[in-house]
C-alpha cells in the first residue's frame, strides 16, 4: 500500500526487487538514486485535479483511485479497445456474409468482447506488469508501481482475462460451425504475441521496428481476421492488405513512444525516438501511416475499384493536415489532440477498404 510523502520529504519510487520466499517484494528507491537526467524529467506525483473519466479510460491525467475494481478497469485501458472492436467490424464487413440478424449481431458482439475487453485488457495488463520499472520512472503514481494493486491481484487479472478471451474464441468456433477452430487459434496467437511483446527474454518492444509492427498487427490484422473468419473465409488478398495496414499500425504505435523516451532510455529500450532521435522518428511515424494508405489506395484502383480508392485518398488528406498541425510540431504536447483528430479518418479508411474487398 502506498503512503503519500509528508511535507518536506522526497517522493519515493517503488521498484520490484528480487523474489524472496516465493513472493516478489518491492524495494523503495529514492529519486536521488536514479539517473540524474531521468530524475529531472520524471513526475514526482500524480497530476493535480486528476479526472475520474480519464481514470476509467486508463489514460494520463487519471484521478488517484482506491476502488480495486476501478483500478482493475484502469489497467485494461478501455481507451485502447475501440480499434480492436472496429477491426472485428471491418472483418465482418469484408466477409460479405454479415447480415443484420439477431444471431449475426450477437456473434459480432461476442467477438468484439473477446478482442476488446478480454484480450486487449489482458495485453494492457501484462504490458503494465512488465513495464513497472519504466512506469516507476515516468509515471510512479500508476497502479502497479504505486502499490495501489497487489502482485496477486495483477496476476489473477492477467489469467482471468486470458482464459475468458480464449474461451470466447472457442465458443465462436462452435457457434460458427467451424471444422477447424480458427478463431481460437487466432486468439492463442494474439495472446502469445502480446506476451512476447512485453515479457523477457524476447520482449519485442525493446526493438522499435519489430515491437511496433507486432503491436500494429495485433490491433489491426488479428481482429479483422477474427471478424472475417467468423462470417466468411480468410483469403490471401485480405492477409496482404491487413499486413500492409499493420505497417500503418506501426506508425500509430510510435506516437505513444515519444512520451516515454526518458524511461525507455534509462532502461535501454530501443524505441524509435530513442534510436533515431525525436525529429527523425516523427517522420518515420507519419511516413508509415501515409505511405501505407496511399499503397492500399493504389491497390484498390488497380483492382478496378476507383471510387473506393478515391474515398480512401479523401480520408488520408485530413490526416496529413493534422500531422502538420499537431504531431510534427510537438509529438509529446499534442499527442492526444493529434490522435483524437486524425485517427477517426484512419479507421474510416479501414472500413472503406473492408467494404471494397467485400464486393
Amino acid at each position: 500500500m502506498r503512503t503519500r510523502p509528508k511535507k518536506g520529504q522526497k517522493h519515493r519510487v517503488i521498484l520490484p526487487s528480487s523474489r524472496l520466499g516465493g513472493r516478489r517484494h518491492f524495494q523503495v528507491v529514492r529519486a536521488a538514486e536514479t539517473d540524474k537526467e531521468t530524475k529531472a524529467n520524471a513526475p514526482e506525483k500524480a497530476p493535480a485535479g486528476g479526472s475520474s473519466f480519464n481514470q476509467l479510460l486508463g489514460i494520463k491525467g487519471a484521478k488517484q483511485e482506491n476502488d480495486i475494481w476501478k483500478i482493475r478497469l484502469q489497467l485494461t485501458k478501455p481507451v485502447t479497445w475501440p480499434p480492436l472492436v472496429w477491426g472485428v467490424l471491418c472483418g465482418a464487413a469484408a466477409s460479405g456474409n454479415f447480415h443484420w440478424t439477431v444471431e449475426d449481431v450477437a456473434k459480432s458482439i461476442v467477438c468484439m468482447i473477446m478482442s476488446g475487453p478480454c484480450l486487449t485488457g489482458y495485453t494492457q495488463t501484462i504490458n503494465d506488469w512488465y513495464d513497472r520499472d519504466i512506469d516507476a520512472i515516468n509515471e510512479p503514481y500508476r497502479p502497479i508501481p504505486s502499490g495501489a494493486i497487489s502482485e496477486n491481484e495483477v496476476i489473477t487479472q492477467i489469467w482471468a482475462l486470458l482464459l475468458a478471451g480464449l474461451g470466447l474464441g472457442a465458443l465462436l468456433d462452435v457457434w460458427a460451425g467451424h471444422d477447424f477452430p480458427i478463431i481460437f487459434y487466432l486468439a492463442v496467437g494474439g495472446s502469445l504475441l502480446s506476451y512476447i511483446y512485453s515479457a523477457p527474454p524476447l520482449k519485442l518492444k525493446q526493438n522499435g521496428w519489430i515491437g511496433n509492427f507486432a503491436l500494429g498487427a495485433s490491433y489491426i490484422g488479428l481482429p479483422w481476421w477474427a471478424g472475417q473468419a467468423l462470417f466468411g473465409t480468410l483469403t490471401p488478398d485480405i492477409v496482404v492488405l491487413t499486413s500492409l495496414y499493420s505497417i500503418a499500425g506501426l506508425g500509430i504505435a510510435i506516437v505513444n513512444d515519444f512520451k516515454s523516451v526518458e524511461g525507455d532510455r534509462a532502461l535501454g529500450l530501443q524505441s524509435l525516438p530513442v534510436a533515431f532521435g525525436m525529429e527523425t522518428a516523427k517522420w518515420i511515424c507519419v511516413g508509415a501511416i501515409d505511405i501505407t494508405q496511399l499503397s492500399v489506395a493504389g491497390y484498390l484502383f488497380s483492382s478496378g475499384k476507383p471510387y473506393y480508392a478515391l474515398a480512401l485518398l479523401g480520408l488520408t488528406i485530413p490526416q496529413v493536415v493534422f500531422q502538420f498541425q499537431y504531431f510534427l510540431k510537438d509529438p509529446v504536447k499534442y499527442d492526444v489532440k493529434y490522435q483524437a483528430s486524425a485517427q477517426p479518418f484512419f479507421v474510416l479508411g479501414l472500413l472503406v477498404t473492408a467494404l471494397a474487398t467485400s464486393h
